[in-house]
Protein backbone atom coordinates (compact mmCIF):
# COMPACT_ATOMS: atom_id res chain seq x y z
CA UNK A 1 0.00 0.00 0.00
CA UNK A 2 1.46 3.32 -1.04
CA UNK A 3 0.97 6.40 1.10
CA UNK A 4 0.40 9.69 -0.59
CA UNK A 5 0.37 13.17 0.85
CA UNK A 6 -3.22 14.27 1.20
CA UNK A 7 -4.57 17.75 0.62
CA UNK A 8 -4.90 18.41 4.33
CA UNK A 9 -1.29 17.40 5.05
CA UNK A 10 0.08 19.65 2.31
CA UNK A 11 -2.17 22.51 3.41
CA UNK A 12 -1.03 22.22 7.05
CA UNK A 13 2.65 22.17 6.06
CA UNK A 14 2.19 25.25 3.86
CA UNK A 15 0.20 27.08 6.55
CA UNK A 16 2.84 26.22 9.17
CA UNK A 17 5.62 27.51 6.92
CA UNK A 18 3.70 30.75 6.39
CA UNK A 19 3.18 31.10 10.14
CA UNK A 20 6.87 30.61 10.91
CA UNK A 21 7.83 33.01 8.13
CA UNK A 22 5.48 35.61 9.63
CA UNK A 23 8.08 36.24 12.35
CA UNK A 24 10.06 38.35 9.86
CA UNK A 25 9.04 41.85 8.81
CA UNK A 26 6.47 41.87 6.02
CA UNK A 27 3.98 44.22 4.46
CA UNK A 28 0.41 44.21 5.69
CA UNK A 29 -0.75 42.23 2.64
CA UNK A 30 1.25 39.20 3.78
CA UNK A 31 -0.64 39.09 7.07
CA UNK A 32 -3.97 39.36 5.26
CA UNK A 33 -2.95 36.38 3.10
CA UNK A 34 -1.77 34.54 6.23
CA UNK A 35 -5.16 35.03 7.89
CA UNK A 36 -7.01 33.69 4.84
CA UNK A 37 -4.75 30.64 4.49
CA UNK A 38 -4.64 29.68 8.19
CA UNK A 39 -8.36 30.26 8.62
CA UNK A 40 -9.21 28.18 5.54
CA UNK A 41 -6.90 25.34 6.52
CA UNK A 42 -8.29 25.39 10.07
CA UNK A 43 -11.89 25.23 8.87
CA UNK A 44 -11.11 22.34 6.52
CA UNK A 45 -9.13 20.41 9.15
CA UNK A 46 -11.81 21.11 11.75
CA UNK A 47 -14.39 19.58 9.43
CA UNK A 48 -12.08 16.65 8.74
CA UNK A 49 -11.51 16.13 12.47
CA UNK A 50 -15.23 16.21 13.15
CA UNK A 51 -15.95 13.61 10.46
CA UNK A 52 -13.20 11.38 11.88
CA UNK A 53 -14.75 11.74 15.37
CA UNK A 54 -11.69 13.56 16.75
CA UNK A 55 -13.73 16.18 18.57
CA UNK A 56 -10.91 17.76 20.67
CA UNK A 57 -8.96 18.43 17.47
CA UNK A 58 -12.10 19.92 15.90
CA UNK A 59 -12.27 22.39 18.82
CA UNK A 60 -8.58 23.27 18.40
CA UNK A 61 -9.03 23.94 14.69
CA UNK A 62 -12.23 25.88 15.36
CA UNK A 63 -10.45 28.15 17.82
CA UNK A 64 -7.62 28.65 15.34
CA UNK A 65 -10.11 29.54 12.60
CA UNK A 66 -11.76 32.11 14.86
CA UNK A 67 -8.45 33.61 15.94
CA UNK A 68 -7.08 33.98 12.40
CA UNK A 69 -10.35 34.78 10.63
CA UNK A 70 -9.94 37.59 8.08
CA UNK A 71 -13.46 39.00 8.47
CA UNK A 72 -13.72 39.93 12.16
CA UNK A 73 -10.13 40.84 12.96
CA UNK A 74 -8.67 40.09 16.37
CA UNK A 75 -6.42 42.98 17.40
CA UNK A 76 -3.37 41.79 19.35
CA UNK A 77 0.08 43.35 19.68
CA UNK A 78 2.91 42.12 17.45
CA UNK A 79 4.79 40.22 20.18
CA UNK A 80 1.72 38.22 21.18
CA UNK A 81 1.01 37.42 17.52
CA UNK A 82 4.55 36.05 17.23
CA UNK A 83 3.87 33.59 20.06
CA UNK A 84 0.49 32.66 18.57
CA UNK A 85 2.05 32.14 15.13
CA UNK A 86 4.66 29.77 16.55
CA UNK A 87 2.15 27.87 18.68
CA UNK A 88 -0.34 27.53 15.83
CA UNK A 89 2.38 26.41 13.41
CA UNK A 90 3.53 23.71 15.84
CA UNK A 91 -0.05 22.57 16.47
CA UNK A 92 -0.70 22.29 12.74
CA UNK A 93 2.43 20.18 12.29
CA UNK A 94 1.62 17.92 15.25
CA UNK A 95 -1.93 17.40 13.99
CA UNK A 96 -0.55 15.76 10.84
CA UNK A 97 0.22 12.65 12.90
CA UNK A 98 -3.25 12.49 14.46
CA UNK A 99 -5.64 13.64 11.72
CA UNK A 100 -5.30 11.93 8.35
CA UNK A 101 -7.58 11.66 5.35
CA UNK A 102 -8.03 8.22 3.91
CA UNK A 103 -6.82 8.11 0.33
CA UNK A 104 -7.84 5.29 -1.94
CA UNK A 105 -6.03 4.55 -5.15
CA UNK A 106 -7.64 2.88 -8.16
CA UNK A 107 -6.69 -0.67 -7.19
CA UNK A 108 -7.79 -0.51 -3.55
CA UNK A 109 -11.20 -1.31 -2.15
CA UNK A 110 -12.80 -0.48 1.15
CA UNK A 111 -13.55 -4.12 2.00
Amino acid sequence: MKRYLSLSVIARVVASALLFWALARHQYGYFVLLRWVVSGVSVYCGYLSYTLKRIPWAWVFGFSALLFNPIALVRIDRQTWAYLDIATGIILLISIFFIRESIQTKGESNV
